[in-house]
């Protein structure tokens, strides 16, 4: 009953934080983490310790693998360098660094001990940065970066983290450890990419918004059991697993199964990812009476965690320079290709038989020509430069995982009440510091965000492309039922009508398209609201069962859901 009891209120309490921190223009996390450090000091508030495998093995798993779901996989791989780059190489420069600092001011620690500290405070988590972010209308580009970073540099501290402390019980030598991590890896990808593929093609057979949904809920642990058991990352499986869903869920899962499972992930990520913050600020009095507990000082801790956190900030600061020249760099060079890859474009369609290839070659080497133009193109179109670096610099708060990992430190480690403090103490003072502060960075850079003409000018192309496909469908003319006979001309002139519609709606370089738009919308709302106080009306009259009425209901849902959604896909801007 008590503990029913903590579970609603807990919940109540993550809603109620977070409906006040958007009015407030907060990150939830970073009020969730406040609220946690007041509540764990008040009298008659029990110690609060959670067993760390809850969160690595419990919650980090479906946590991963929502974030990347949400991830194009296309953007991923554009990004892969950079992405790669914080996630992997500063990840080990941090371990090695804040390593030899522990090792150094820490007597009796243990350099294999102070390593395993270091790989702990070496992962950044994305959330608050990424949700102030979107607020302030970061470019995508930076929160694909940021978003990517924060999946993949868990799995390198953590598989960081083993080796250190199977080094404090036996000698580990430097290529050992290259060697494991590379095992690791290639392994959880191999995992992540079976069972990703495996999810799709099985929930597609089942047809059920339901247990298409129900089954997903099971897959991050399905890649993380496994990957785990080969002694490989389960981190990094269940973030694969993710990326692969969401790349190849659009070609097997149905619209119904995926609009479900959206609306159903988003509610678990945000209770999961709320619940684990909110316990983050509540085991803060319980820390600091371990370590009191073991005689140890909690002065001494913070002062040491202090230096750790501004070490950990000016090493990503220092990383981040050489990282946006590399960029930068990529963006001219893509810029240079640019005319030559249009040569090559042309020649492909060559009527000159000497150039002329055969039909299946001509049409593969058109699409990796698209594809390699597309990735130029979103190199020098979606380039940044100092003012986005400097953003990436202070998005490196430390989060969930590096408390969690700290507290499943063997009881063997030297000092590991004041391991673990101290840890707590570098998360939470760059997650507090860097966050709150976060949103006057990005205000005072003044970085553009992306273009919104641009993007509905794009949108408007990609419509039009589309129309054209189905225009060529109307105009077919095998074109029939299922059972053989012909289509009517009035069914064929309604919906020739509503898709031109949707294209002239779509168009942004249509005359009045946007004073248009907002008509059109207001009138839709108003036919809407009509027709919903009139089924309203007929639902108290008692006039029609209460079958047709919910079958009615549905149905209205479903247009004003789609409606809407239209018109935020066409027009960004209208709200």
């Amino acid at each position: 009953m008590e503990l029913t009891l903590i579970a609603a209120v807990g919940v109540v309490a993550i809603v109620a934080v977070a409906a006040v921190s958007r009015r407030i223009s907060v990150a939830a996390p970073l009020s969730l983490v406040l609220v946690g450090i007041v509540l764990s000091f008040l009298p008659g508030v029990p110690e609060i310790e959670v067993d760390p495998k809850w969160i690595l093995a419990g919650a980090l798993p479906p946590l991963l693998y929502a974030a990347a779901v949400r991830i194009p996989a296309q953007d991923f791989r554009r990004d892969f360098k950079a992405i790669t780059g914080l996630a992997v190489l500063l990840v080990f420069i941090t371990t090695i660094c804040s390593g030899f600092l522990f090792n150094a001011v820490i007597p009796g620690l243990g350099l294999a001990s102070a390593l395993a500290l270091g790989a702990i405070i070496s992962p950044t988590d994305a959330v608050a940065a990424t949700s102030v972010g979107r607020r302030l209308g970061l470019p995508s580009r930076l929160l694909t970066i940021l978003e990517g970073e924060g999946l993949v540099n868990d799995a390198s501290s953590l598989v960081l983290l083993g080796s250190a402390v199977a080094a404090t019980t036996a000698t580990v030598h430097l290529w050992k450890i290259g060697a494991e991590f590379l095992y690791a890896v290639a392994v959880a990808i191999v995992v992540g990419l079976v069972v990703g593929y495996a999810d799709v093609r099985i929930r597609a057979l089942l047809n059920d918004p339901v247990l298409s949904t129900a089954v997903s809920f099971v897959v991050p642990f399905l890649a993380w059991v496994p990957a785990e058991a080969l002694d490989a990352s389960g981190v990094l499986a269940a973030v694969v697993t993710g990326l692969v869903t969401g790349h190849l869920s659009p070609r097997f899962l149905s619209a119904r199964d995926r609009l479900a499972e959206r609306v159903n992930w988003q509610t678990v990520g945000f209770l999961l990812e709320s619940g684990i913050f909110l316990l983050m600020g509540l085991e803060l009095k319980t820390l600091v009476d371990q370590d009191a507990a073991a005689g140890l000082s909690v002065a001494q801790a913070v002062w040491i965690a202090l230096v750790a956190a501004v070490l950990v900030v000016a090493l990503r600061m220092i990383f981040i320079v050489p990282l946006v020249a590399a960029l930068r760099y990529d963006a001219a060079r893509a810029a240079s290709i640019q005319p030559e890859l249009e040569k090559i474009r042309n020649r492909i369609g060559d009527p000159d038989p000497r150039h002329r290839l055969t039909a299946r070659r001509t049409q593969r080497a058109a699409r990796r020509i698209a594809r390699k133009k597309g990735d130029i193109d979103f190199l020098v179109e979606e380039s940044f430069g100092w003012r986005g670096g400097v953003v990436l610099a202070w998005s490196g708060m430390r989060g969930v995982v590096t408390v969690a990992a700290a507290q499943s430190l063997p009881n063997s480690i030297p000092y590991r009440p004041q391991v673990v403090l101290i840890a707590f103490v570098v998360a939470g003072t760059t997650l507090l510091t860097q966050g709150l502060t976060l949103p006057r960075v990005i205000r005072a850079l003044k970085i553009p965000g992306d273009d919104a003409a641009a993007d509905r000018a794009e949108y408007g192309k990609l419509i039009n492309e589309l129309f054209g496909k189905a225009a060529a469908v109307l105009e077919n003319p095998a074109l029939s039922q299922p059972d053989g006979r012909p289509y009517d001309d009035a069914v064929l002139y309604r919906v020739r009508d509503d898709l031109e519609v949707q294209v002239s709606y779509a168009d942004p370089l249509a005359p009045a398209t946007v004073s248009a738009r907002k008509q059109y919308r207001q009138l839709m709302l108003q036919i809407l609201a009509a027709e919903r106080a009139e089924l309203l009306a007929a639902r108290s009259a008692g006039s029609f069962t209460s079958r047709t009425l919910t079958r009615a209901q549905h149905a209205l849902d479903l247009q004003e859901a789609a409606f809407q959604r239209f018109l935020d896909l066409a027009d960004p801007d209208s709200g």
